[in-house]
């Protein structure tokens, strides 16, 4: 086995992220960055159970990662009350994370999710019906 051939399927996969990623809307990079967020928060509550902490705080720091990312996204000037909200959003479930890792608590990880749940639908409701109306949201 030649090295090109083992590291071809890993090329594929980065080149797949890459291609959806840059074919999306700025609505579906939104929706993207919460079903991220999900897994990771997902994947840290199996791991608090099985007591993997390594795992638990690997997962739990991604998921921050990301909502530091949903955080940065945002334009306070532009955005308005929307904007304010979503930061406190989402300040809360940064913090609940960093609370939920360092107490070994699922269930303030479970809180975040119920947030971002909530958020991505939102966001998916409004990707619909802008598409049904014909409006086109282009990235700034």
């Amino acid at each position: 086995i030649s090295i090109e051939f083992v590291s071809t399927p890993n090329l594929n996969l980065e080149q797949y992220r890459k291609t959806s990623v840059s074919g999306s809307s700025p609505l579906q990079l939104v929706v993207m960055l919460y079903d991220g967020a999900l897994k990771f928060t997902s994947a840290a509550k199996r791991s608090m159970a099985q007591g993997n902490l390594a795992e638990q705080d690997r997962c739990l720091q991604r998921a921050q990662k990301i909502i530091a990312e949903l955080i940065s996204s945002l334009d306070l000037d532009k955005g308005g009350e929307i904007s304010t909200n979503l930061l406190s959003l989402y300040t809360f479930c940064y913090n609940r994370l960093v609370d939920a890792n360092l107490s070994d608590n699922s269930d303030l990880v479970t809180e975040v999710e119920l947030v971002l749940k909530n958020l991505r639908a939102g966001w998916v409701e409004l990707e619909q019906n802008l598409r049904s109306t014909g409006v086109r949201l282009e990235a700034a």
